[in-house]
């Protein structure tokens, strides 16, 4: 059972005049993505074949993304009459697909799959916080800080699991952290860029994956402020093995910020 439901969100307080077109392009290419978690489910229920009960949390973790999915797409049908939620996932579905045809993790272990799930939910937890925080749309508020405290619910979920898997399969901090860093250099992939174009780009519009990673990264980085990346250094420190509080953690935190407003910059710069 999730925690809320559709008709919990307060549609009638919508209010246009306090959104912004770049974050409705935003939020657009987030619908896409959230929603698209059956594959991603398909392919880990063959990763953790042998482990019914994690198999059966993966299920409940798709019925919550499906969930974010439909409701982003029907606020941003709100906020933009002409935009049609199934019309445009069904562009991005059939231009990007996630490879379920494997057996075993692409992170090299089981642990290191739910690492990089637990790396996957720290970014949509704090985006979702970074979004609702940017936003003086009621209606956006609302949703935003649903769907936040769902991906830390979710984060929590993977990471207790990790831990079990940790203990059985011996991955070492060395190894947790090189899996850490190869998802989130993976930010840049196909998936987002591609989300972005089916999302906002008229239908004669060719696929850019430079043009369209970079008209998403200078909306979505100019949301966060400090005590966004801050926390998500936290929780990425923690599912590595790594004290968020010492020395090595404080320097991540302002490493991250840093990164980002550089990132955000860069980015503008090449807009």
């Amino acid at each position: 059972m999730t925690h809320w439901t559709p008709e919990d969100i307060p549609w009638a307080e919508f209010d246009a005049s306090k959104l912004s077109p770049d974050i409705l392009k935003v939020v657009k290419a987030a619908s896409m993505v959230e929603r698209n978690a059956g594959d991603y489910t398909e392919y880990l229920g063959k990763v953790f074949a042998s482990d019914p009960a994690f198999k059966q949390l993966a299920v409940q973790w798709r019925k919550e993304e499906v969930q974010h999915g439909d409701v982003l797409g029907r606020y941003a049908e709100l906020a933009d009459p002409e935009f049609n939620f199934q019309e445009r996932f069904k562009r991005f579905t059939d231009g990007y697909k996630v490879p379920i045809d494997l057996e075993t993790s692409v992170r090299g272990s089981q642990t290191g799959e739910l690492l990089a799930r637990c790396i996957v939910e720290t970014g949509t937890s704090s985006f979702y916080s970074a979004l609702r925080d940017a936003s003086d749309e009621p209606v956006l508020k609302a949703i935003c800080h649903r769907i936040a405290g769902d991906e830390f619910r979710h984060y929590k979920w993977f990471y207790e699991y990790m831990k079990r898997y940790m203990a059985m399969e011996g991955v070492g901090v060395f190894r947790r952290a090189m899996v850490a860093i190869g998802r989130i250099k993976e930010t840049d992939d196909d998936e987002l860029a591609f989300a972005y174009h089916a999302a906002n780009d008229a239908a004669e519009t060719a696929y850019d994956r430079a043009r369209c990673n970079r008209e998403y990264a200078v909306r979505a980085y100019g949301f966060y402020q400090p005590k966004h990346t801050e926390r998500a250094v936290n929780m990425i420190l923690k599912v590595v093995g790594l004290d968020p509080q010492g020395w090595l953690g404080s320097a991540a935190k302002s490493f991250a910020w840093k990164k980002m407003r550089s990132r955000a910059e860069a980015m503008k710069q090449a807009a």
